[in-house]
């Protein structure tokens, strides 16, 4: 099969457009259940905690597969023919069905980005397990920009595993070698561990979340240890102009906090594709090549 795939590069292409179109669908699920369901977890958590008797709310628990989709407006549940993604948002004019309340954009343009993303990944990679990986890394990046965007979060659900994988993948030989991730991680985290510690002993406050910390030990034990300061460089520069961009178009404070996982993932997934040409442009610039 895989023979085939790479012989016939349009039946690839094709492979790649139709599956980022349907998990984006699904990343929609995630990005907007997983911070509920986590919610619902910490609440649980604390009632046990405080020996406080929880409430029966008697609804059905909230989980990546119940209740079924529905329009959040009037409850409709969303019909198979509703839910082809990008498609169905088109054929209903962003509107839903029964009560003609507007669909958010968001959910077409995340799917249509997780295909654009996965599509790309041809330029690079082979119908091999080195393609699976990167698929998972983008399809990851792309839950957890979005998901930090609104909460502000990145979830351990996701970070953990990724790095886990990350791992699991250099061992099978797919990625960079085990010694090369491994080592990713340690420094990845490491690193912002570090840089989070300076700027609380110096200030009082805390910069960045745990979270940053996992992401960035994900994207090391995916790209290896190399790859670190590239993505810390290129994640710095963009959040810096976001930040600035951000702060002059809405007016708000420089303590206003902004998520950094969205620039990490970004510079992640830059590294995926063309790491080795930057860093062989940032060697040559700096004369270390020499």
């Amino acid at each position: 099969m895989l023979e085939i795939l790479n012989q016939h590069n349009w039946l690839l292409l094709s492979c790649l457009l139709s599956l980022g179109l349907v998990v984006g669908s699904f990343l929609n699920v995630v990005i907007y259940r997983l911070p509920l369901m986590m919610e619902s977890r910490w609440r649980r958590d604390c009632c046990e905690l405080l020996e406080i008797e929880k409430e029966a709310a008697g609804d059905t628990p909230l989980t990546l597969s119940t209740p079924n989709s529905h329009c959040p407006h009037c409850k409709t549940p969303i019909k198979p023919w509703q839910n082809i993604p990008v498609f169905s948002y088109l054929f209903l004019a962003g509107k839903c069905s029964e009560c003609g309340v507007r669909i958010s954009i968001r959910y077409p343009l995340v799917e249509l980005t997780t295909a654009v993303l996965t599509l790309a990944l041809a330029w690079q990679y082979d119908a091999s397990a080195a393609l699976l990986g990167a698929m998972i890394f983008t399809w990851s990046l792309v839950a957890l920009t979005m998901i930090d965007v609104d909460h502000q979060l990145l979830p351990d659900d996701i970070t953990l595993p990724l790095m886990w994988l990350g791992i699991a993948f250099s061992l099978a030989g797919a990625t960079v070698s085990l010694q090369d991730s491994v080592l990713g991680a340690m420094l990845g985290y490491l690193s912002l561990w570090s840089v989070y510690w300076l700027f609380k002993l110096a200030t009082g406050k805390e910069g960045m979340g745990y979270g940053d910390f996992k992401l960035l030990a994900a994207l090391g034990a995916w790209l290896g240890w190399q790859s670190i300061p590239i993505i810390i460089l290129l994640s710095s520069l963009v959040g810096a102009v976001c930040g600035i961009a951000l702060m002059i178009a809405t007016r708000r404070g420089k303590d206003i906090p902004i998520p950094f996982g969205p620039y990490l993932a970004m510079a992640g997934w830059i590294a995926l594709m063309w790491g080795d040409q930057l860093m062989g442009y940032y060697l040559g610039a700096s004369g270390l090549n020499t």
